[in-house]
């Protein structure tokens, strides 16, 4: 029996649950390669054919998620990022893995905490499980249906349940939003949402650990026009969701999953901690 087959022998919710301490195991454990690149006084970047810079550390970390999935998942189709670029191409079905093994290639050469190890299951065009590791910063969001963070240094071991901190998105504070805006990729999309929406504070973070501080409750909203893949977004997506907010598309729709039509690129999408109460009708201006 193929583990896309097997792990459906728990309830709905048991099953996302051992698939998130899963994927927040192997990242842990995968930090400890990420940090041994960080490490290196001069590290080393090539330009990829999309001209996004890699480096030994996403190489390195992808190729062991690869190897701690297989044996965990046997079967499981993936989606991962350097093997993409490599030329791999994906007939994906209703459950597949996305890895992307180090979000925030650029965060991680400007040698800023930022950078994140993401690991998750989508099914049937939702992130279902998923996990998100910030080595520098030895934290590690994860979820299935109810969302956690926890501290564990690069390398180390997931902590015990009861040292889990339960994810919880805030609501809509009165005074204005706090908005979480790319480093790298500030637009003019984007400063046009900031300037039409009520917003207290604006504050740049790399990587999916924007998703992150929504689902924690350090924030309310994340906007993205720019161009990202579904591995980008999917780990983080699934511990919003669990923590009670959403991702949504120029539609007011959940971010899909899957979208071998475009390749599965994501096109704009707004992360909200309190969805129910974002400003106007519309998600993107």
């Amino acid at each position: 029996m193929t583990a896309e087959k097997g792990f459906r022998s728990k309830g709905v919710s048991a099953e996302s649950e051992d698939l998130a301490r899963l994927f927040a195991t192997i990242a842990v454990a995968a930090g400890a390669l990420a940090m041994e690149t960080f490490a290196k006084p001069d590290i080393e970047a090539r330009l990829k054919g999309d001209k996004s810079p890699v480096t030994e550390a996403d190489e390195r970390v992808e190729a062991y998620l690869l190897r701690e999935l297989e044996v965990a998942l046997p079967g499981v189709p993936f989606l991962a990022e350097e093997s993409v670029a490599r030329g791999k191409t994906l007939d994906v079905n209703d459950v597949f893995l996305l890895i992307d093994p180090i979000d925030g290639t650029r965060e991680f050469l400007a040698r800023s905490s930022d950078f994140t190890i993401n690991v998750a299951l989508a099914e049937k065009g939702a992130p279902r499980a998923g996990a998100v590791y910030a080595p520098a910063q030895g934290r590690v969001w994860f979820a299935g249906a109810l969302g956690y963070e926890a501290e564990a240094g690069p390398g180390g071991s997931l902590p015990p349940a009861q040292d889990w901190r339960p994810l919880r998105v805030r609501p809509r504070p009165a005074d204005g939003l706090v908005a979480l805006i790319s480093k790298s990729h500030l637009d003019a999309e984007t400063k046009s949402f900031l300037s039409s929406h009520q917003i207290m504070r604006s504050a740049p973070i790399g990587s999916s650990v924007k998703f992150c501080l929504l689902a924690r409750g350090e924030a309310d909203v994340y906007p993205r026009f720019g161009p990202t893949m579904e591995w980008d977004t999917a780990a983080g997506d699934a511990v919003l969701r669990a923590a009670g907010g959403a991702t949504l598309d120029p539609h007011g729709a959940p971010l899909r999953y899957g979208k071998k039509d475009v390749d599965y690129r994501n096109g704009p999408f707004v992360a909200w901690a309190d969805a129910s109460r974002r400003d106007g009708n519309a998600t993107l201006p």
